[in-house]
């Protein structure tokens, strides 16, 4: 049995990344016991057992111009990590996500003979699809999470795997909706929304007043709605809770809470969601959504200009359709959105159908995720000893 200590270096960029990094650790980790994990990750994969070089939230940066911004740290960062990478070589490197920071070290790294993995495809289906070209000289081999992006590297010649999504492994197929309902207590007869911001301040800042003007048009409607709020830090529960003194609206019904998001999506009747991961979370836990988003005009517009499909929200691109509605920068308003809610909550047909059209997302995505992703990286690692 070979006891030599592998290195793999991981890059993630933020909190969907640190999720999968920790998983893969910890599959990796089953197979092959004697690896270090070195690089940029976050609590979760910390707790793994990786060796933080440079904290995660710097890279976790929102739009064009936000970018721009942090430009020149980022850079900075980037660079310190190459050369400490090219120093004191890693016998692996993976990239969880982030193209536009890990492609660079990829294609630097894989010309120097290390092997170079990418975890999560670039959304090459919705934009930028002339990327594939990058990604064919900087890896060595690319996980993907949805089915329909394996084709696209298979036929560019580029070594692809789909290994499902986490999520799909994670999130219960049959939620016991009652139940948290009574944990939260939560009256039956009250109609209950879940608002997701968004995991970054800059997310929040832009949505936290449209989601609490939201919640006072429904409440027109519905006098007994419920809101239930998860926010993800210490920092994006201050602007919301900033917000809604700002607004005057501290007596509306909306309950903070600290993290919880799946909680309070299974209790709820309906979500309105942040476009993301959240989107796909809201999907799994088969619960009707609206999809918003805001972000600065010009970055709306850069993105808008460079997409190559219609729809931004998951569940609507797994779909390959509009299943559920998107109400995007100026169309987002309270009053746009609460109806929307309201028409989709109030149609009892258009909720089982989502119902049905969610679960089989679900089993289709739901393929053991770290151990498949694990089982694709192996080989890569020089004398490894497998064990699954």
């Amino acid at each position: 049995m070979n006891t030599s200590v592998k290195t793999i270096a991981l890059v993630a960029g933020e909190a969907s990344g640190d999720l999968l990094g920790s998983h893969l650790i910890e599959a990796l980790k089953q197979s092959m016991p004697n690896i270090r994990f070195v690089g940029i990750g976050g609590p979760k994969m910390q707790a793994a057992g990786m060796e933080i070089m440079f904290p995660m939230e710097k890279l976790s940066v929102f739009g064009f111009i936000d970018a721009l911004r942090h430009l020149r740290e980022i850079l900075g960062i980037r660079n310190r990590l190459k050369a400490s990478l090219i120093a004191n070589p890693p016998d692996m490197f993976i990239g969880i996500d982030a193209p536009d920071f890990n492609l660079d070290l990829e294609l630097v790294l894989k010309q120097r003979g290390i092997p170079t993995v990418h975890y999560v495809s670039p959304s090459l289906w919705a934009w930028r699809g002339e990327r594939i070209h990058k990604i064919k000289f900087a890896v060595s081999h690319i996980l993907t999470l949805f089915p329909f992006e394996a084709a696209i590297y298979e036929n560019a010649g580029i070594p692809v795997t789909y290994v499902g999504h986490p999520l799909a492994d994670m999130l219960p197929e049959v939620p016991k909706r009652d139940l948290m309902r009574e944990q939260m207590r939560i009256q039956k007869q009250n109609k209950v929304f879940a608002f997701l911001p968004g995991s970054r301040k800059s997310e929040v800042r832009y949505l936290a007043a449209t989601y609490i003007e939201t919640a006072r048009q429904i409440l027109i409607k519905e006098p007994n709605a419920q809101f239930l709020v998860p926010l993800a830090s210490r920092e994006t529960r201050t602007i919301f809770e900033d917000t809604l003194w700002k607004l005057e609206a501290q007596e509306l019904p909306i309950t903070m809470l600290f993290g919880h998001a799946h909680d309070a999506m299974i209790a709820a009747d309906g979500v309105l969601v942040a476009s993301g991961t959240a989107t796909l979370e809201a999907a799994l836990l088969k619960r009707p959504m609206v999809i918003t988003y805001k972000m600065l005009p010009l970055t709306f517009w850069l993105s808008k200009r460079k997409a190559y499909l219609p729809y931004v929200g998951l569940p609507n691109v797994l779909a390959g359709k509009f299943v559920v509605p998107e109400i995007l920068q100026d169309d987002a308003t309270p009053e746009n959105l609460a109806q929307a809610l309201l028409n989709l909550v109030g149609d009892k047909n258009a909720v089982a159908e989502l119902e049905i059209l969610f679960g089989h997302m679900h089993t289709q995505l739901k393929q053991d995720t770290a151990h498949k992703a694990a089982q694709a990286i192996l080989p890569y690692l020089n004398d490894f000893t497998a064990t699954a």
